[in-house]
């Protein structure tokens, strides 16, 4: 009897255990933000949060308010949802709120990278010197030269004037990928073909199956993140990760040509540093990931958004032709091809508002933050709540601010010169409530985590742009279909997807 007992009071107390570990018990303490747990232990709201993140956020913070915390897969998350108060997650001392260690989990399970220390010290160096700046020259330069062997090697060939019809999302997503990653990770070396043409049209048969074999990996990453993937998915995700890392190799880059000094510098650190080559090789991934994820889908959506408002076209095709205008540069049959320098992209601001506009609209990353060290969190309307050691941060930008229609009225039709004041330059002040806001348009982050590769990034976006303008009429195969939605399965990871592709 005194053996039964004692195995009934183990049980419960190993239930209890598990419920606390679960998160069962967690109340909402004073000052604290109100709490939702959710329907399911541990898990809480993370199917809700999964099956379509804006939704959730949106209805949680009609019942809740501008702060609120979930229970997510194990972890509390607050979500800071008044876009006056962002400044409070942004500018937090690292000590308190730091990115690096929810990014090192990520990439970890994402990317079987472990990350090393001062990771994202490191990686912002490089950045600044190569992705910035006088090293923005050099790689706008490289993206230029490998954009027009992508686009342009068979113009004056004869075959540039056949009508061909082919997926708007796929083409774009396709060229920018593509290009982007010979301007970072290299090109095949002239000393093994014998010649620039053969060494050019391997790149391009290469870069190709690269991109086949990246959307394969890019379209099972949503539940690859979420660690939800079916077995045989499993087996496709290690597939690809074990070819991305063989292809990306720091053996195989020693053999290739204009490898980037991104690139290179990232590689010699690690080095330095005594991390294993596998281990580098595994970060190359995660840079090509990181690189080139985002910027192809939203090529995509910027052309799609100026064929379907013909004074956006209009007006951006003006501009093209002015600063060709401007540089001597013309398009004709076998003439020289148009060249873009990063003193030609710095003046176009139609352009640049439509880029802004279609990032506004299209772009939805969830930036979180780790929390340190038991917290005070101060809202912009002066009250104070309480965080805990070991809980999330997060803000959502897109339902927060850049589809507010206080912020932006008629928020979701896209207007190209919404970031153009008057007389033509920059539009930097919106404002909410009367009051001026500063963080209004949030696609690439902020503070010290906001993406540096940005203006790498947004060059990339207007040299495909610029180019298609400049020697390709393009139309819609139908042009009274609408644009398509948005894939919810990837709110979170910054650049949306379309639903579906679209002809033209």
């Amino acid at each position: 009897m005194g053996s039964l007992l004692q195995i009934l009071l183990a049980l419960f107390v190993s239930v209890i255990g598990a419920l606390y570990l679960l998160g069962s018990f967690r109340r909402r303490r004073a000052g604290e933000p109100p709490l939702d747990k959710g329907p399911i232990p541990w898990f809480g709201h993370v199917l809700e949060f999964r099956k379509d993140t804006a939704k959730f956020l949106q209805r949680m913070k009609e019942k809740h308010g501008d702060i609120f915390t979930v229970q997510l897969g194990g972890f509390y998350f607050h979500f800071i949802t008044d876009p006056f108060s962002f400044g409070s997650v942004v500018k937090e001392a690292r000590t308190k709120l730091d990115f690096s260690k929810f990014a090192e989990q990520l990439v970890a399970r994402v990317f079987g990278y472990q990350s090393m220390e001062s990771e994202h010290k490191v990686l912002q160096a490089s950045s600044t010197k190569h992705l910035m700046g006088d090293g923005l020259v050099v790689m706008t330069q490289a993206m230029m030269s490998n954009l027009q062997n992508l686009m342009l090697h068979s113009v004056g060939s004869g075959d540039d004037k056949q009508w061909q019809e082919t997926g708007l999302f796929t083409y774009s997503y396709n060229i920018v990928f593509r290009a982007g990653y010979l301007a970072l990770f290299g090109n095949e070396s002239v000393k093994s073909t014998g010649t620039l043409d053969k060494a050019k049209e391997i790149d391009r048969q290469h870069s190709d199956e690269l991109f086949k074999e990246f959307r394969k990996y890019d379209q099972l990453f949503p539940n690859l993140t979420y660690g939800v993937l079916g077995p045989s998915e499993k087996m496709e995700a290690e597939r690809l990760k074990r070819l991305f890392w063989s292809t990306l190799s720091v053996e195989k880059m020693r053999s290739r040509d204009n490898i980037s000094g991104w690139v290179s510098d990232q590689q010699q650190v690690r080095d330095e540093q005594g991390m294993q080559e596998f281990m580098q090789d595994r970060f190359m991934f995660l840079l090509l990931w990181a690189s080139q994820g985002n910027t192809g889908p939203a090529a995509f959506w910027l052309l799609l958004y100026l064929m379907k408002h013909p004074d956006a076209m209009n007006a951006v095709k003006k501009e093209v032709e002015e600063i060709l205008r401007q540089t001597g540069q013309e398009v004709k049959r076998d003439g020289p091809l148009i060249d873009l320098t990063r003193d030609m992209l710095l003046k176009t601001p139609i352009l640049d508002s439509a880029v802004e506009e279609t990032l506004r609209l299209t772009a939805a990353p969830v930036l979180t933050r780790a929390v340190l060290q038991d917290m005070t969190i101060n809202m912009a309307s002066g009250q104070e709540y309480k965080i805990r050691k070991g809980d999330r941060v997060a803000v959502f930008p897109y339902i927060a601010v850049q589809v507010d229609p206080e912020v932006y009225p008629d928020p979701y039709t896209f207007k190209y010169d919404r970031f153009l004041t008057p007389d033509g330059n920059k539009k930097t002040d919106f404002y909410k409530g009367g009051k001026k806001l500063k963080y209004y348009n949030m696609p690439w982050g902020a503070g010290t985590t906001m993406c540096p590769g940005r203006f790498f990034a947004t060059n990339e976006l207007k040299q495909f742009v610029f180019l298609m303008l400049s020697y390709f009429d393009f139309e819609l195969k139908n042009p009274n279909e609408e644009i398509p939605g948005i894939d919810i399965r990837r709110w979170g990871f910054g650049s949306m997807q379309p639903t579906k592709d679209v002809q033209y």
